[in-house]
């Protein structure tokens, strides 16, 4: 849902193949697409990643990672990616699982040699298309959590949001991520011994213990968190007794911190910073020099405890299909 966009498709055909979807959930079983638009199949895999490297000129180093996560959604998802027929725009789109009449646009990119030919209409146009076959009466160029790529369109990728504002899509809400420096001092011994006095322990969650910490997540909070917890590059959590206190995730969503929380039994206790600077230190071991907080609530929370600034802001966008 962000990156450059253009203009018009150049009559590609239908492709063969599978497709990237999952069987019965993928845009195969709805309406023919757009002109010039068609569904991408297995074999485009590396050309999509390539689309989005050229086209999210912010997110380069994520873009590949990133539409392989789409490409993996939650078991159940209804979902479709889309390629103009010479293979230099790229769109996912996918239902909601809470409300069965919103459809997401998930991501859009079209590479920078092929904008202002319409490209990145007509893959809109196909995307809608798509989404009122599956029962949408609203589109949004919004985050569709848990798997998504961006909470909406990041507002320095101006030929999106114009493109948006353009179709008739009308802001909604605004949302933003924190940066957060890794190269600051992330020791939390202190705090180990603290909390070690008080009962309470911190853990790296191996794959062995990932059930119970979504299990713990999705009790406390939602299913989307526990999902998330599952998929992580990194988890952390803390217990007391036997008893999970809190947790905190990062790269489920590429390269970016979160979820995290603690349950009402462990606040005041500190247990989140100390959750926070493990899995941040964690991004730093694995080559980052600052680390993105997702879809941030709390800015006091992360201001005080790692020094995190408000910075990447996100329009979201939504308009009626009829």
């Amino acid at each position: 849902m962000s990156g450059g966009t253009g203009g018009g498709g150049t009559g590609g055909e239908n492709g063969g193949g599978d497709t990237m979807g999952a069987p019965g959930l993928s845009g195969t079983t709805g309406p023919a697409t757009s002109p010039g638009v068609r569904e991408a199949v297995a074999a485009d895999a590396t050309a999509l990643g390539e689309v989005a490297r050229a086209a999210l000129t912010l997110d380069a180093a994520q873009a590949s990672p990133l539409v392989a996560r789409l490409a993996q959604p939650p078991p159940g998802r209804r979902w479709t990616a889309l390629v103009s027929g010479d293979l230099d725009g790229v769109l996912f789109a996918s239902m909601s699982e809470k409300d069965g009449s919103l459809g997401h646009i998930d991501l859009l990119a079209v590479v920078p040699g092929a904008r202002g030919e319409g490209r990145g209409r007509a893959l809109v146009a196909a995307a809608e298309e798509w989404l009122r076959a599956e029962g949408a009466t609203e589109a949004r160029f919004a985050g569709n959590p848990p798997c998504y790529a961006w909470p909406g369109i990041d507002v320095r990728y101006t030929p999106a949001a114009c493109l948006a504002e353009e179709l008739g899509y009308q802001r909604y809400r605004t949302a933003w991520n924190m940066t957060v420096d890794l190269t600051a001092d992330l020791s939390v011994q202190a705090d180990l011994v603290r909390l070690a006095a008080a009962g309470v322990t911190v853990h790296a969650a191996g794959r062995e213990e990932r059930d119970a910490v979504a299990a713990f997540v999705r009790r406390q909070w939602n299913g989307n968190w526990a999902w998330e917890a599952e998929q992580a590059t990194g988890c952390h959590y803390a217990s007391r007794d036997g008893e999970i206190l809190g947790f905190a995730a990062w790269g489920a969503r590429p390269a970016w911190f979160g979820p995290m929380g603690t349950a009402p039994a462990a606040r005041g206790l500190g247990v989140g910073r100390v959750l926070l600077c493990r899995c941040l230190a964690e991004q730093r071991a694995a080559g980052l020099t600052s680390a993105q907080i997702s879809w941030v609530g709390p800015l006091g929370f992360y201001s005080r405890a790692v020094g995190a600034r408000a910075e990447r802001v996100f329009w979201l966008y939504r308009r009626e299909l009829r």
